[in-house]
């Protein structure tokens, strides 16, 4: 049995690596066929390892590694092959959490999806196959898919071959999870996921101090059901162009919170060989007259244009760009791209340092936001619009007028509760304690137009399945749901050097209790399978192999 203790300030860490599973996939020349092992062969393709901690950690721990040896698209279809094949069993169990039922009363709506899915792969099949070999973009494109037929192939035990072409309704359905919010809306799903006002992340890059360290953290918010979760590295040599001697991708490792069956993270919480962290938490779009832009030609959903702007992009300003390529108009965010290759303890932050960029249907806004971050020594991020051209043209000054000052960017919860308490963060533990705050019933700032007269959505760190069944409230977001902050990343300068991240599994509960299934009037309603009845752990950073 191995154990890590990582210190981390008064802080310790384990992480229990003795039910470790190995496997690999080789080519066989002589057959022309990709071979799937259950140990690391020599000559491998690609090889992984994964470690399923859920029930002691809240966390499961893959890495995915490719050889250079090997053309991308062969690397790209092996280290798929060897996600799908190690994780298949946490994946079914996902794929039945989140995605089995998803058509049950909507197979009119199914078939309009399908149909929008299929056209844009066909619109991407028929770039591929004109411009990979002389176009980096649509070769990282080709990329995405290769991995994702790699993981269907895994998940059966199965070889072929790569190729771009996928089950548009099967898997990638788990990878558009986030574009679904937008696309139920364009193609008139009777039951939408969107909830008025409903929050998705909490995010903050703060600066300690005289510049003393840099800390960027992230609570994902969604559905309990979500949280059969997977932190992962991938280190692939692929490289900008299929000819030979092209140079590897500036982002050829990274690490990040996922989930199983996804080739991204989708919370969004990245670390980068680049030197930047990539995060994100949603904004959406009440403006329904912007989803005009929303078609299945010209366009790349954002799964992929995340994907491929944290392999190829070198700084914030990079990343952008290459993010705002063919917007879709779906899983519109904001983001936040800090570049740590600009920071240097106790020494003045260097512009460029922090990029934020808004995306909407036919529209994007970035900008270099290190001045701001200089004057104010923080950047919070919260579901709401920062720049006011996006804000206004999202609709969301509408929602203000309507519902008040709870759907501003100044005056929000979230928002207030950040600019009050984000001075009290010193170290790691503080930082921790801010961003799985939640004191509902007794924070003013939590208070709403409800009865009870607050709700648990009104936190750093959500637990609306803390708030009464029978209460009143002014919109859907304040109510009871089985929604909530459902984990917390954070990293700092020292971590990020070799990769690494304090993680916190399941919905906070300090001071609140523990979220447990079997306490839960969701229980019998939401499907949980492979999940921990009670969802009470620790943080931990994890040690990666490779």
């Amino acid at each position: 049995m191995i154990f890590y203790w990582i210190p981390v300030c008064s802080l310790f860490f384990v992480v229990d690596a003795s039910n470790l599973k190995n496997a690999s996939v080789t080519f066989d020349k002589q057959t022309g066929k990709f071979v799937i092992h259950d140990f690391i062969a020599e000559n491998s393709v690609a090889y992984g390892t994964f470690l399923d901690e859920i029930f002691t950690t809240g966390w499961s721990y893959l890495e995915v590694k490719t050889n250079d040896l090997f053309s991308d698209p062969m690397q790209a279809y092996s280290a798929g092959l060897v996600e799908g094949f190690l994780t298949s069993d946490l994946l079914r169990k996902h794929w039945n959490n989140l995605a089995a039922d998803y058509c049950k009363g909507e197979e009119s709506y199914c078939k309009r999806l399908g149909s929008f899915l299929q056209k844009n792969l066909d619109f991407i099949n028929s770039n591929v196959k004109t411009r990979r070999q002389y176009n980096v973009y649509w070769h990282q494109v080709a990329l995405t898919l290769e991995q994702l037929h790699g993981l269907e192939d895994g998940f059966k035990n199965i070889t072929s071959e790569p190729s771009t072409e996928v089950d548009v309704l099967g898997f990638l359905l788990l990878n558009i999870m986030g574009d679904l919010e937008d696309l139920e809306v364009v193609l008139k799903k009777n039951n939408l996921k969107k909830v008025l006002g409903s929050g998705s992340c909490s995010g903050l890059v703060k600066v300690l101090p005289n510049n003393e360290n840099l800390y960027v953290a992230q609570d994902t918010w969604s559905g309990y059901n979500s949280m059969l979760r997977i932190l992962k590295k991938y280190s692939f040599s692929f490289h900008t162009a299929m000819n030979e001697g092209s140079p590897v991708i500036p982002g050829h490792t990274s690490t990040f919170s996922s989930q199983p069956g996804l080739i991204f993270s989708q919370d969004d919480f990245y670390l980068i060989s680049s030197g930047l962290v990539a995060i994100e938490t949603t904004i959406g779009n009440s403006n329904t007259s912007l989803y005009d832009f929303v078609t299945p030609e010209g366009a790349i959903l954002e799964w992929q244009r995340n994907i491929i702007a944290n392999r190829l992009a070198k700084d914030g300003r990079q990343w952008a760009n290459l993010f705002e390529i063919m917007n879709s108009g779906t899983y519109n965010n904001q983001w936040m791209i800090v570049d740590y290759k600009k920071f240097m303890p106790g020494k003045p932050l260097q512009d460029g340092l922090l990029w934020v960029l808004e995306q909407l249907p036919g529209y994007t806004h970035s900008e270099d936001v290190t001045k701001l971050l200089r004057d104010q020594g923080y950047f919070p991020s919260y579901n709401v619009a920062y720049f006011p051209d996006v804000f206004n043209l999202s609709g969301a000054q509408i929602n203000a007028q309507k519902y008040g000052d709870w759907f501003t960017y100044d005056k929000c919860p979230r928002a207030m509760i950040f600019r009050r308490d984000q001075g009290k963060v010193s170290d790691v533990p503080s930082m921790i304690k801010l961003m799985r705050y939640n004191d509902y019933t007794n924070d003013p700032l939590s208070r709403c137009n409800c009865t009870p007269p607050y709700s648990a959505e009104n936190a750093i760190s959500a637990r609306c399945d803390l708030n009464p069944i029978n209460g009143t409230y002014p919109f859907a977001a304040l109510g009871h749901r089985q929604h909530g902050g459902t984990d917390m990343k954070l990293t700092t300068f020292d971590l990020f050097q070799n990769m690494e991240f304090v993680a916190f599994g399941g919905p906070t509960y300090d001071p609140l209790p523990p979220f447990q299934w079997s306490k839960s009037d969701f229980d019998k309603v939401v499907k949980h399978d492979g999940h921990p009845d009670l969802w009470k752990f620790k943080p931990i950073i994890h040690k990666w192999i490779n």
